[in-house]
């Protein structure tokens, strides 16, 4: 029996963006066919006005239609195919042909809490589909700063044996069912753990990005992450993507920081079309706030934790209201300690660095004081913590006095050790939450309308 390969006689349809993108003044009709969904429908007495988008943008085409060539369930939400001229004017002269099918999301405004219930249908609003556009405009402007960087995207595993950040809060995984294979003998150990050994959803990739850049220098992924917390904050989710790179070769943490600020400028200057329906209504405040932090040539305010630490004593003394969370050295900055540092004290984005050792993962360097190490967190207005990252302590002595200190099994990161044998080098990355860098730029105020499909403690749909 033989097979003939497919062959294509076409290419893609265009879509509407494209076809916008492309109109010439010249005052020639172009026929043309493309499929959407009604956005909304007009009706009068001669003429009938129906928006059609196919999701490619936040603009619409308007199609005129005949009264007596409009079929009777045209709705709002139909989805379409339509053959008509296309001319400046996107009206005139258009002829069509329709394939409906309807579905329950309406022109007016619905809660969120409906659109969260019906999550396999609230991508289908004007909002979520220009998030989900957002989102990708922000991934392809990220990837392009990492290929002038030559950065390389590697793929880092989701099943992992450890906790990177040895804060306990992962996913254990196990088979659906520990039956075992037919003609097995049954073997309670085996049954038990699937890998022979506990394995756990990634809540960062870092340690695996260390194993690539020891060979490529400069790698970074863009992966979802997986953390078991049971927070109800807008801030927090149990599923998120995280867009995470490790670099070899580098000495000083102000490195990092530079890298992280120049690619965070560039996508908020090659994003900001993107946004103009999601600010349609937004707060002028936060639009100007984010609008200040894209200007190229005035770099972002950076200081230490200590420093940081003493103006929010400052402000606590001095202050009638003052924080509910009494700051102090040693101590984590809550959510209203970095919110005030970025809005209040800074009026920007602030680099915070070298946090108190005892805040901090084991694999970050230690610095030469022995209280604290060079690490940092991006803090940005209305948001919080955008970015965290650090150099790796690259010493074998201090790495496995770090790992003790911590209570971690050194057994269980020995090969993390091993990298530091052969051929070890300074290096150093981060770790950006992306849904969180989707709500700074959108104004969106919930991580979970900035991701397609939410997960949270309690809430699992689709």
């Amino acid at each position: 029996m033989f097979l003939r390969p497919f062959a294509s006689t076409s290419t893609l349809p265009p879509t509407i963006r494209q076809l916008l993108s492309s109109l010439q003044p010249t005052g020639q009709a172009t026929k043309v066919q493309l499929s959407g969904w009604i956005k909304s429908v007009r009706r009068q007495k001669n003429v009938t006005f129906a928006v059609i988008n196919d999701g490619s943008c936040a603009s619409g085409l308007q199609a005129v239609l005949k009264p007596d060539a409009t079929p009777h369930n045209l709705t709002n939400g139909a989805s379409v195919r339509i053959c008509g001229n296309l001319v400046q004017s996107l009206g005139r002269g258009q002829s069509y042909e329709l394939q409906l099918r309807a579905y329950p999301i309406q022109k007016q405004a619905l809660p969120v809490e409906f659109l969260r219930d019906n999550a396999h249908l609230r991508a289908r609003t004007d909002i979520n589909a220009a998030m989900l556009r957002l989102r990708d405009s922000v991934l392809r402007t990220l990837r392009s700063y990492y290929e002038a960087q030559d950065f390389h995207y590697v793929h880092t595993p989701i099943l992992t044996s450890n906790d990177c950040e040895g804060g306990g809060e992962t996913f254990r995984v196990s088979p659906a069912s520990s039956a075992p294979s037919s003609g097995q003998s049954p073997d309670p150990s085996a049954q038990a753990e699937f890998f022979s050994q506990p394995t756990y959803l990634t809540v960062s990739s870092q340690l695996h990005l260390e194993v690539l850049a020891a060979s490529l220098s400069r790698v970074y992924t863009l992966s979802p992450c997986f953390r078991a917390e049971r927070s109800q904050t807008n801030r927090h989710l149990a599923e998120f993507w995280m867009l995470e790179a490790e670099w070899a070769f580098i000495n000083h943490v102000g490195d990092v920081c530079y890298v992280v600020e120049e690619s965070l400028k560039n996508v908020l200057l090659q994003c900001r079309s993107e946004n103009a329906l999601l600010w349609k209504d937004g707060d002028e405040a936060k639009l100007k706030s984010l609008e200040d932090a894209s200007r190229p040539g005035i770099p972002w305010t950076r200081m230490s934790y200590t420093d940081a630490v003493k103006e929010l004593q400052k402000y606590q003394s001095s202050s009638r209201v003052g924080f509910e969370f009494q700051p102090a050295w040693g101590k984590a900055l809550q959510s209203e300690h970095e919110r005030w540092l970025s809005e209040r004290l800074v009026g920007g984005p602030v680099f915070v660095t070298d946090y108190p050792t005892s805040l901090k993962p084991f694999y970050m360097r230690a610095n030469d004081d022995g209280k604290t190490v060079a690490c940092f967190d991006l803090l940005v207005p209305f948001i919080g913590e955008l970015v965290g990252g650090s150099l790796r302590e690259e010493r074998s002595s201090h790495l496995i006095e770090a790992i003790q200190r911590h209570g971690l099994k050194e057994e269980e990161y020995g090969w993390y050790v091993d990298l530091r044998k052969y051929g070890s080098a300074p290096h150093g990355g981060y770790g950006l939450g992306f849904e969180r860098l989707i709500s700074w730029m959108s104004g969106i105020e919930n991580v979970r309308e900035c991701i397609a499909m939410p997960r949270w403690a309690k809430r699992m749909l689709l």
